[in-house]
């Protein structure tokens, strides 16, 4: 069995992460104009074994460029004004904790160059 989910994406430089069940997919962004926002539906798996990932995604204004590696998902329109709002997909090699180690420690590089290191193991 399968479901849809909505999801709502902020519009702006830094992606918005969402976790998703494994093997999910975006069949549909639209811009809300109550809200005054961008939102997805993704088709989910109903598999109590389906594992969730994070995956992140950007909203871009028509003309803002966006990295060669993002992937293009879908197009938002705002019915009463001129705006277009593109989504992409952020690949999972760009998300900052990929440099995530599978030791006893665990090292991100976030921030300001500074890291944090946990001694505590992934479970």
């Amino acid at each position: 069995m399968k479901t849809i989910h909505k999801f709502r994406l902020e519009a702006g430089k830094e992606p918005v992460t969402l976790s998703l069940c494994e093997g999910s997919r975006v069949v549909r962004s639209e811009y809300i104009v109550s809200d005054k926002a961008v939102y997805i539906w993704v088709e989910q798996p109903l598999k109590a074994s389906a594992r969730l990932t994070d995956r992140r995604f950007r909203v871009a204004f028509s003309g803002e460029p966006v990295p060669d590696s993002y992937q293009y998902v879908d197009t938002a329109l705002d019915p009463f004004g001129p705006e277009a709002y593109h989504v992409f997909e952020v690949p999972r090699a760009e998300h900052p904790w990929s440099d995530v180690k599978t030791d006893d420690s665990v090292t991100h590089s976030l921030g300001k160059g500074e890291g944090w290191r946990s001694t505590v193991g992934l479970s």
